[in-house]
C-alpha cells in the first residue's frame, strides 16, 4: 500500500468516525460487502500476466452493538459474504491461494457505524468445523459420536421436557453427519417429519419438543496469515456502496 494510500484510509477513518457519531445508524451488510470488494481491488497483487493473487482471509470489524445486531442472522450473512468475495473476483479474474473466508467480529474501539477490514492471504483451505446450535449456545461437534438429551451424561444437555434421557445421537466423520434418534418417548423431528435416521446439511434443523438443535458447518479461524495486504478500511459513508448485495453477479 502507497503513501497515497494511507493517506486515503486515513482521511475515510477520521470522516467516517466523525460521520457514525453524528448519525448513529450502524453498519448494514451492503456496507460490507463493498468494502470487501475494495480490499480485494486494493490488495489485489500481479503475478504475471496470467495471474492477479488477491488476499482470501477478510476480518471485519465493527462495534459490539452492531456486532450483536447482525450476528442475529447467523452463519447466512458470513456465507452470503464468502459469496460476494467469490463472484467479485471472478469478475476481475483475481485468483486466490486458498478458499475466502470472512468473520465478522466486535471491537470495542469501533463506535457504531463504522467498520474496519483486515485482509491478508492465506494459503490453504478452509478447516470446516461442526457445531450445533441450541439456545443461542454453540457446541462444536468431536468426530465420533455426541449424545443429545435431558441426562447429565449427555455431551449437549437440553431441559426440554420432551426430551428423553439420551434422546438422539449425532455422528460427525470430518465429512459428514447424521442424526439418529436413540428410541425416544417423543420423536425428533426435520422440517416437520419424524425420523429414525437422517443426514443433516449445514443450516439442518432438528426438533425436541419446542427446543430447536440447528447443524452448522462453520469455518475453522486457526490459520496463520501469509502475507498483509491492507490493515484498516472504513467504510461508513462512502459513496461506492453497490446495491446488489444479496444478487451480485
Amino acid at each position: 500500500m502507497g503513501f497515497l494510500d494511507s493517506v486515503e484510509r486515513s482521511l475515510e477513518r477520521a470522516v467516517n468516525g466523525a460521520f457514525a457519531r453524528t448519525f448513529r445508524s450502524g453498519v448494514q451488510p451492503v456496507e460490507i460487502g463493498a468494502a470487501l470488494k475494495r480490499e480485494l481491488d486494493i490488495g489485489a497483487v500481479v503475478v504475471d500476466r496470467d495471474r492477479v493473487l488477491a488476499p482470501n482471509r477478510f476480518v471485519v470489524r465493527i462495534s459490539p452493538q452492531d456486532a450483536d445486531r447482525l450476528h442475529k442472522l447467523g452463519e447466512t450473512l458470513e456465507n452470503e459474504l464468502r459469496d460476494i468475495v467469490r463472484k467479485h473476483a471472478a469478475r476481475q479474474s483475481y485468483q486466490f491461494l486458498g478458499e475466502p473466508d470472512v468473520e465478522i467480529r466486535a471491537d470495542d474501539s469501533l463506535t457504531g457505524g463504522v467498520l474496519q477490514v483486515d485482509a491478508t492471504q492465506v494459503e490453504g483451505g478452509v478447516d470446516w468445523v461442526a457445531a450445533i446450535d441450541v439456545d443461542g449456545q454453540r457446541h462444536e461437534l468431536s468426530r465420533g459420536v455426541t449424545v443429545v438429551g435431558r441426562g447429565s451424561d449427555c455431551s449437549i444437555r437440553i431441559t426440554d421436557n420432551a426430551a428423553s434421557r439420551k434422546h438422539l445421537e449425532i455422528i460427525w466423520d470430518g465429512s459428514n453427519a447424521l442424526a439418529r434418534d436413540l428410541g425416544s418417548t417423543n420423536g425428533s423431528k426435520i422440517e416437520g417429519q419424524r425420523f429414525r435416521e437422517a443426514r443433516l446439511q449445514s443450516g439442518s434443523v432438528i426438533m425436541i419438543g419446542q427446543t430447536a438443535l440447528r447443524f452448522q458447518l462453520v469455518p475453522g479461524r486457526a490459520r496463520a496469515p501469509r502475507q498483509n495486504f491492507s490493515a484498516e478500511s472504513s467504510t461508513r459513508g462512502s459513496a461506492d456502496i453497490d446495491q446488489d448485495f444479496w444478487g451480485a453477479q
